[in-house]
């Protein structure tokens, strides 16, 4: 049995956490979704920056864009190369979003990391990007902070689909959920319109191990590893009250969908944890894990799908509640992981652009070089 596969029959959606335009030119996503039913990919400033900064496989295309347009600025330059592997991506998952009737099948591209304490900012790009890709099967990724909450509601009454990244909290997914029964409730004809609810798990044992270390005792060492997966059981005992309760029934009754919790970060950061700790732990139905590259490996070969989410909810409360007692205040780190969360995005979109702008140079260069000779 294929054990990727075997999720999909556990009621949850695989999503591909990875875009590189190799594996959309040379058939390796197209097999991911035939073979394995992964049914989705997100992409974020990092995976380009890695991408499209340290590989040599963008060069011909941007040599192009030059050659065509030698005055392209870096943005510009940055945006139509995404663009085009974000349209690749939503080509090749196409079936799958006709065959799910629009409930599966997407592809995420996040507005700048810059705007996100900009509502009026986001709002402009995330309009702007979902006119350029021109996919019904675009997912505009936007975060989860204050100003990006209004932006939320704002684009899905007007039918544009959205990602929302970077929540580590219940407060985060509650104002999450709630943008979205809102933006649903306004928006005409809501059954075509797709959204996920991105929750970072492996970031919060990251944080929360070091402080519980630096504690020290017994008491302390036995939470490590289990905040986290404690954290996203309590996110998805709420998804269930809101999604299959009567604060959903209204939109549901005009061909709303319920808003899927996706879960994000889930390859695993200690070595001392199973590989495969952040989505054994996380399966049940009307959810979604994205999950990369070498996680994806690990599960194919030896991970176990069944159903867990709604396993041992008793044991999540107790880890809060000693969580507590040992004195961690866990809002107060969720609020430091959004934080951090946006300063891991913005380096490395920065960084990409400057390598871009470096490319530019050197290609636009060369190309004079080859005029003048």
């Amino acid at each position: 049995m294929n054990r990727l596969k075997a999720l999909t029959e556990q009621g949850q959606a695989i999503w591909l956490d990875y875009i590189r335009r190799d594996i959309l030119e040379n058939g390796h996503l197209a097999g991911l979704v035939i073979d394995d039913g992964v049914t989705g990919v997100t992409s974020n400033p990092a995976i380009f920056q890695k991408a499209i900064g340290g590989s040599d496989l963008y060069d011909g295309d941007i040599r192009a864009q030059l050659e065509a347009e030698p005055e392209l600025t870096v943005s510009e330059l940055y945006e139509r190369i995404a663009i085009r592997d974000i349209q690749l991506a939503a080509d090749i998952l196409r079936p799958v979003y006709d065959s799910h009737e629009a409930a599966d099948g997407y592809v995420s591209l996040e507005v700048s990391p810059h705007l996100a304490r900009d509502t009026e900012g986001t709002l402009e790009e995330a309009r702007r990007l979902w006119s350029r890709v021109e996919r019904p099967n675009l997912m505009i990724k936007v975060p989860a902070t204050p100003e990006g909450i209004p932006a939320v509601e704002e684009l899905l009454a007007e039918g544009i689909n959205v990602n929302i990244t970077l929540m580590f909290s219940m407060a985060h997914y509650e104002d999450v959920a709630q943008a979205y029964l809102r933006g649903v409730e306004r928006h005409p004809d809501p059954s075509g319109v797709g959204s996920v609810a991105s929750f970072f798990v492996s970031r919060v044992d990251t944080l929360i191990d070091r402080q519980l270390e630096e504690l020290g005792g017994e008491s302390a060492l036995q939470l490590r590893g289990r905040i986290g997966i404690a954290n996203s059981k309590m996110a998805y005992q709420r998804f269930k009250e809101l999604f299959q309760g009567d604060a959903f029934a209204r939109a549901r009754a005009r061909g709303a969908r319920p808003q899927r919790v996706l879960w994000a970060s889930t390859s695993t950061k200690n070595p001392a944890y199973r590989d495969v700790l952040y989505i054994e732990e996380l399966i049940g139905p009307q959810t979604v894990n994205t999950i990369p590259p070498a996680t994806v490996e690990a599960f194919r070969e030896h991970g176990v799908a069944a159903p867990t989410l709604d396993a041992d909810i008793d044991e999540a409360r107790a880890a809060f509640r000693s969580l507590r007692e040992c004195g961690v205040d866990l809002d107060a780190a969720t609020e430091q992981l959004q934080s951090e969360g946006l300063a891991k995005f913005a380096q490395p979109f920065d960084s990409l652009l400057a390598t871009l702008a470096e490319k530019r140079d050197a290609l636009a260069t060369a190309l004079a070089g080859e005029t003048t000779a």
